[in-house]
């Protein structure tokens, strides 16, 4: 028996009923939704999260059915080895077999899940996934296991950031340059209008630049995953959310020791802005806007 199986989807209708047009005439948050069934062992979770969050960084049914079967799955509610029957999900969500087919597609990319013939899509254990996927950064920041997340995105951090900064001093470019200082400019004026919003997307700014400075594209690789930590960790380090003077000092000092060479003073400095506020318990923020 399926583990997500449910009496009532047995007269539901089939996805072959359903015209591609019926099904893309509305937004997928504005979709009437049904009494949530309740999917076995999962204490109607499908449901639950299915309603509460809408934001993607695909588009359509397709990103939304991607954030929330990722969600369920780094959250726990389904478990590793829990068989998920594309039929069941695509009556439960009210999509066709091709959203279900190319969703689970992309959860495959990222290590969530595996298809295998004559088994099934199943999920798969923690050691599996591609913890540095800026999704699943962001679904476990969010959900059971965010202090955890917060921790390991902080101490990733402080391995690479420092370093980064070090190998930058004096390499770059004097556009490079203009615009670094120009963000600690536009983050010095976002903090004085209390714009968290802009101050957050000129630190994430300044920093991927720092990382692609430094000449290893190993490094610059990461770039990513340093900018979603500035935005979801909620920890030491992610300065964006409670803009300060001392921030803006700092990445004012660093800005310029990158640009006189000075690459001891810009590791300094970077260790700095990881510790900003070490003695503020940050509240893990709502999910940011795609």
């Amino acid at each position: 028996m399926s583990t997500l199986a449910h009496p009532a989807m047995t007269t539901a209708r089939t996805a072959d009923s359903i015209a591609a047009a019926e099904i893309d005439r509305f937004p997928y948050a504005e979709r009437p939704v049904p009494p949530a069934p309740r999917w076995e062992g999962a204490e109607s979770e499908l449901g639950r999260v299915g309603r509460k969050t809408t934001s993607s960084r695909g588009r359509g049914l397709h990103g939304q059915l991607v954030q929330q079967l990722g969600q369920m799955i780094v959250s726990g509610d389904l478990g590793a080895d829990r068989p998920l029957v594309p039929e069941e999900i695509g009556q439960r969500f009210e999509v066709s077999r091709t959203v279900v087919r190319e969703s689970l597609r992309v959860l495959e990319a990222k290590g969530l899940v595996s298809a295998r013939p004559n088994v099934g899509t199943r999920v798969r254990p923690v050691a599996d996934w591609n913890l540095l996927d800026p999704d699943i950064i962001e679904w476990r920041a969010f959900g059971p296991q965010r202090d955890e997340q917060r921790r390991e995105l902080f101490e990733l951090r402080w391995a690479i950031e420092p370093l980064a900064a070090r190998l930058a001093a004096g390499h770059g470019r004097e556009d490079v340059q203009h615009r670094l200082v120009e963000l600690t400019e536009i983050m010095g004026h976002a903090a004085t209008q209390g714009d968290g919003l802009g101050y957050g997307r000129a630190d994430a700014e300044l920093h991927n630049l720092v990382l692609q400075m430094a000449g290893n594209r190993m490094l610059e690789h990461l770039s990513g995953i340093v900018s979603c930590a500035l935005q979801v960790s909620g920890g030491p380090g992610s300065t964006c959310e409670r803009p300060s003077d001392a921030a803006i000092s700092l990445h004012v000092r660093l800005v310029d020791a990158l640009g006189t060479g000075d690459g001891t003073a810009a590791e300094t400095a970077v260790r700095a802005l990881l510790t900003v506020h070490p003695d503020i318990e940050h509240a893990v923020p709502a999910p940011r806007e795609h």
